[in-house]
């Protein structure tokens, strides 16, 4: 017992141990106000958080202060974001149920070393201002996906550039049409979401 009361006290006393124990506590808080509880208390530890966005339930995040959010984002029930190697959602973007995005993963390139001792590779995802990510979606490291772009759902999105306003599906994800240009917003349709420069590099 006093093994793991001192793994607690060193835990909280990194802001990555005190993330995971907050997320543990309010992540299953039902209804509007259980979106409301967690965007005032999770907001500290984003690294970029804007107006009203929405987190819905179930939501799993691992270096959060790695993951910036523009205004009016809808984070969908039961998203996984890995966010190690810096995640970047503009604004009215929508992330539909099991929505699962990752911006690391495991080297192997070493045969003689066990893949769990070979370190990570990092890869930025940014999904532009307008996408809509259907339930199911699968984003891989170094994604970019241009301002208004739909992903049908239970896609996979490898790690490569997507232009504006195209509509993908299928496991890999390829291109099956362009919306037209009446369909898009027109709401600040031409700005990107800015956030600062994030550190990509993970502790």
């Amino acid at each position: 017992m006093l093994k793991i009361l001192k793994m607690f006290y060193w835990a909280m006393r990194k802001k990555s141990g005190r993330w995971a124990l907050c997320q543990f506590f309010l992540n299953n808080i039902p209804g509007e106000y259980g979106i409301e509880i967690r965007r005032r208390f999770y907001r500290k530890y984003f690294g970029h958080l804007g107006k009203g966005v929405y987190i819905r339930q179930e939501v799993r995040i691992v270096n959060i202060d790695k993951l910036y959010v523009g205004d009016h984002t809808h984070i969908g029930v039961a998203n996984m974001l890995q966010a190690g190697g810096g995640i970047e959602l503009g604004n009215h973007v929508v992330l539909g149920p099991g929505v699962r995005i990752w911006s690391m993963n495991h080297k192997f390139d070493d045969l003689e070393k066990p893949i769990m001792e070979q370190g990570y590779e990092h890869k930025k995802v940014v999904i532009g201002d307008h996408c809509w990510i259907g339930a199911g979606v699968f984003i891989m490291p170094g994604a970019v996906l241009g301002e208004g772009v739909i992903v049908s759902a239970g896609s996979v999105v490898g790690g490569k550039a997507v232009p504006p306003y195209k509509i993908l599906a299928g496991n890999p994800a390829r291109v099956i049409g362009t919306r037209e240009p009446s369909s898009v917003p027109a709401d600040n349709a031409g700005e990107v979401a800015q956030f600062p420069a994030s550190d990509e590099t993970t502790e």
